[in-house]
Order: structure tokens, then C-alpha cells, then sequence
């Protein structure tokens, strides 16, 4: 199975090498990126290309990698045992089966998306490291050892918001998703707003750039934002002549969709307000 991106994704080859090879070699694609630059998103349409079945594991800073294989409700149990249950003879009823053990029992190949895994303690990694390289697990409870049928397609996506193990990136092929040039940028708008005019495109794409090579910005504009941006500008019916922008008014139009904090809007404020000191 070979992945060539897909109408609603635009991957490039440098992408496509990573998934196929991670895919080949049998280990999981580790993505790092800005956020919302598709990390996430190439999981889904991976899945959509190869006509698979997706599982989803979205990490949270409270997630274990326990509840990844599996959850012992012993207090239900106990509870069941004092009411007289006839289930509570049966410890399978207790157990609640996680992403990893819906991957390992599908009966066909799926992907499993394992979203922002830095999100978690930093032990969460190295308690993965078993059943990434065996694809099994032991359920102590049962006694029962749960292998996988089929090796699923893992993606594991980080924000790089910490550090992760070298035992675990040993176990991980990579792929940094850089964010797009204006060339990319134009073939990712054609998929999402395909009647856009290039003139408008290309003013806007310019002045989004230039905002995120302005130095001092604390949160630079993502592509999600970018497309959220000309989304907006296609609603309002504006044209590059409204988009231009002059010392005395250096906020792009709708800024809302771009900059995403007080700081950043503070700054061109004052960079306004330095270009009306200088006249």
C-alpha cells in the first residue's frame, strides 16, 4: 500500500516518502509540526487513501498509557458483589478495552492515531515501548495475552511541547511537517476555496507571510488559521485594494482570524503607531 496524498490533502513528497517508509518498515510515523499544519489530518486522510478504518487516541495531560490497553472498574465489581450480581463472577464484564486493543483484535489492517503524545507525563512514551515493538500485551486480570492480528499503521503526532525518550524515538520513523511555502500554501487554499480569485490570493497570502516573519510575534498564524482567514475575506467580498494596509493601520483585516492574543495585537499596534512617529 502506497500513499499519494489524496484531493482533500495536499502531502508533499517529502511526506509521502516518510509515510510510505514508516508504513514499509513496520513502525510508527512520529510527525512533529507547528500546529495546524495537517499532522492530525494526515492521519484521517492516510486512512481515507488506503481505504482503512481509523482508530482514534487523543492525549490529554491526564491520560496514562494504561487506558490505552485496557481499565479494570474494580469498584463497579465490588459494588455488583454486594447487590448479589451474577456478572461479578466473570472479571471480563470489568474490563474496558482501549484504543490499542480495538487496533490488536481488528480483523483487518487499521491506522491508529496516537494525537499529541507530548501532551502527557513524560513517562507516558516509555510505557508504550513493549507494545510498540512486540504489538502485545498481557491483561493481568484474565491472564489473557492480546496480540495483535494485524500490525496497525501507527501516527503518532506531537506539538513539541516536551521531550520525548530516545528509547522511544529509537522505536519511531520521523517526519517534521515544515510549514508551507507560498507555492504549497496556494495548492492547500485551491483545495478548500477553489474559486478564489488570484489576485486576492496572492495579496492575502502575501500579507500573511509578512505577518509571520514579523519579528516579536508570540503566536505565528497557522494554515488552519490562514484558510479560516480567507474564508472571511471571501464572505465580506473584499478585494486586495481593501487589504491594503498603511502605516497608520498596520492590523491586517479581521485580525481576529490570525492573531490570537493581546500581544500580538498590542505589537502592530505599536508598530502602527512607530510608523505615524516617523512621517
Amino acid at each position: 500500500m502506497q500513499f499519494q496524498g489524496t484531493k482533500d490533502y495536499v502531502a508533499t513528497d517529502d511526506l509521502k516518502i516518510a509515510v510510505n517508509a514508516a508504513v514499509t518498515l513496520e513502525r510508527p510515523l512520529l510527525v512533529k509540526g507547528e500546529p495546524g499544519t495537517g499532522k492530525t489530518e494526515l492521519a484521517r486522510q492516510v486512512a481515507d487513501a488506503m481505504g482503512l478504518k481509523m482508530i482514534e487516541w487523543n492525549v490529554k495531560s491526564t491520560t496514562r498509557a494504561q487506558q490505552g490497553l485496557y481499565e479494570y472498574d474494580a469498584v463497579s465489581r465490588l459494588r455488583d458483589s454486594q447487590l448479589g450480581e451474577e456478572r461479578v463472577h466473570d472479571v471480563k464484564n470489568y474490563i474496558k478495552k482501549g484504543k490499542l486493543w480495538e487496533a490488536f483484535e481488528a480483523n483487518e489492517k487499521v491506522v491508529l492515531l496516537i494525537d499529541e503524545i507530548d501532551k502527557a507525563d513524560i513517562e507516558f512514551p516509555n510505557d508504550l515501548l513493549q507494545e510498540l515493538d512486540k504489538m502485545e500485551f498481557h491483561v493481568y486480570e484474565t491472564g489473557e495475552t492480546i496480540r495483535a492480528v494485524n500490525r496497525p499503521i501507527m501516527i503518532i503526532t506531537s506539538n513539541n511541547e516536551k521531550e520525548l525518550p530516545d528509547a522511544f524515538l529509537r522505536r519511531c520513523f520521523f517526519h517534521y511537517i515544515q510549514f508551507p511555502d507560498a507555492e504549497t500554501m496556494k495548492k492547500i487554499v485551491a483545495v478548500h476555496h477553489p474559486d478564489i480569485k488570484e489576485a486576492l490570493l496572492t495579496t492575502a497570502l502575501t500579507q500573511f507571510y509578512e505577518i509571520r516573519d514579523t519579528a516579536g510575534l508570540k503566536k505565528k498564524p497557522s494554515t488552519s488559521e490562514v484558510l479560516d482567514w480567507l474564508k472571511l475575506l471571501l464572505a465580506e467580498d473584499l478585494t486586495p485594494q481593501d487589504l491594503a494596509r498603511d502605516g497608520a493601520d498596520a492590523l491586517p483585516k479581521l485580525h481576529g482570524a490570525l492573531l490570537k492574543n493581546e500581544q500580538d495585537v498590542h505589537l502592530f499596534e505599536r508598530l502602527a503607531f512607530m510608523a505615524r512617529g516617523r512621517r
